[in-house]
């Protein structure tokens, strides 16, 4: 055999071999939806009830489901590649987007503006938003509730800067408010509804009249355009999931009560405060991202400006 015919050879072994390592890849990615969802929240009922993994069984795929602490790292996953879908809150696509995630918005939930509060302990001397200012607050960065706590500052007239704000993940965070390390907690339930009830934390400000507190599902770019019947099968089994939720409540309850390990006093009142009914995002509800966009840049919280438009459905775009 020539040098040239084994040359010749080698590159075809060569090209067999990735093509062999490739198809996997793609085999799997066309028959398995992965999705990341966190510990509460209306794609935690749709899990609990299966209605989902039946109707993509039906078309041959399966479902793969992680659990993340929060949206940043739900979205962290969904950037590297290990998710296709999940659901966040309203900041975390902001900072995903900001740092190159592929990602494109395919539906949202009503605004629930009641779930998610800074928190104080009860005997705190703190009674407004103002007299945050010098004093330590908790919160985990990039999640919905930063931009909670940007608007009822601004709305005080408390420059950002003039608070010390300490990044902790929510169990982390707890456990500073609990032995007394923060002054504040902005957080969102149940992890709100579990403070003020174990607690006895005092809501010093909820959103209100403040923000939307939109729930977002999101999916990669990639699996949307390739997919689209997928993603409207799950917005479908999760407006269907919404109907069931909002018109069985004490069964919602006892659904989510064994996931979230808490008192059902508590996840009571976390599920009186979600918002079922989920919806096509339209140009309005991506008007008041680009606006969070604008304020985390105002503030360097991200490091460049951010056109939401880029990651909208291909009808708005």
């Amino acid at each position: 055999m020539t040098a040239s015919s084994v040359r010749f050879l080698r590159r075809a072994v060569a090209l067999l071999l990735a093509g062999l390592a490739v198809a996997p890849a793609f085999a799997q990615d066309a028959a398995t939806l992965r999705i990341g969802f966190q510990k509460y929240g209306t794609l935690t009922i749709l899990k609990a009830l299966g209605t989902l993994d039946k109707a993509l069984a039906a078309q041959g795929i399966a479902v793969k489901w992680t659990e993340f602490p929060a949206g940043p790292q739900l979205l962290e996953g969904l950037n590297v590649g290990s998710i296709d879908f999940g659901t966040v809150g309203e900041a975390p696509p902001i900072f995903a987007q900001a740092a190159g995630a592929p990602l494109v918005y395919v539906g949202n939930e009503p605004p629930a503006p009641d779930s998610e509060a800074i928190l104080v302990p009860k005997d705190s001397p703190v009674r407004s938003v103002a007299d945050l200012k010098g004093r330590k607050v908790a919160l985990n960065k990039g999640s919905n509730v930063h931009y909670l706590l940007v608007k009822l500052l601004e709305q005080a007239g408390v420059a950002y800067r003039d608070v010390n704000v300490a990044y902790l993940t929510p169990a982390d965070a707890r456990a500073a408010f609990e032995r007394g390390a923060v002054d504040a907690w902005v957080i969102w339930d149940p992890f709100q509804a579990a403070a003020e009830l174990q607690l006895g934390a005092r809501v010093l400000a909820d959103g209100k009249g403040v923000v939307n507190n939109y729930q977002f599902f999101l999916a990669s770019r990639a699996y949307a355009d390739r997919h689209p019947q997928v993603i409207r099968t799950v917005l479908e089994e999760i407006r269907k999931g919404d109907l069931w939720a909002r018109e069985n409540p004490a069964q919602a309850v006892d659904l989510l009560q064994p996931v979230l390990g808490l008192e059902r006093p508590i996840v009571e009142l976390a599920a009186r405060r979600l918002a079922y009914g989920v919806q096509p995002v339209t140009r309005e509800v991506l008007a008041h991202q680009q606006d969070i966009a604008d304020a985390f840049h105002a503030l360097k919280l991200i490091p460049r400006k951010l056109d939401v438009s880029q990651a909208a459905p291909a009808g708005l775009r």
